[in-house]
């Protein structure tokens, strides 16, 4: 988790919304990613959907079932689908996402085999949301 807490303030430092998210199989990471919707103009250019490319790549094929991913705010509905296709094996968030998370639709969104934790270093990945967001309202 802290390294996707190091893509997050990536994304934060490059004015997007700061979540970050790495794919890890096997005990080394083999995807990253950042948010850039904002620098891509790109609606579907979240942190979630761009370590699922390059770990993809990085395993020459589209499921990921051996994987975990590690993203600092709970994964969007999109997001949750992307994860399905590619039957990753886990996924940990920090942050609970309470207007748009993927948790709060039923059924799941989460592929069946998909086990889900949340709230690791929960408090650390909200506080640099809410703390974004609070800079964007002054």
């Amino acid at each position: 988790m802290r390294e996707a807490l190091r893509e997050a303030r990536e994304a934060l430092a490059e004015g997007e919304i700061p979540i970050g998210a790495v794919i890890a199989c096997r005990g080394r990471i083999i995807g990253r990613g950042h948010n850039m919707t904002e620098r891509l103009h790109d609606p579907t250019a979240h942190a979630e959907m761009i370590a699922i490319t390059a770990a993809t790549e990085a395993m020459g094929g589209k499921y990921l079932p051996d994987c975990t991913l590690y993203v600092t705010v709970e994964p969007c509905p999109m997001c949750a689908g992307a994860l399905n296709w590619a039957q990753i094996g886990r996924i940990v968030y920090g942050a609970i996402d309470p207007k748009r998370g993927s948790s709060l639709f039923s059924p799941s969104l989460h592929h069946p085999k998909t086990g889900v934790e949340g709230g690791v270093l929960g408090e650390e990945c909200g506080t640099l949301m809410k703390e974004f967001f609070e800079s964007k309202r002054k």
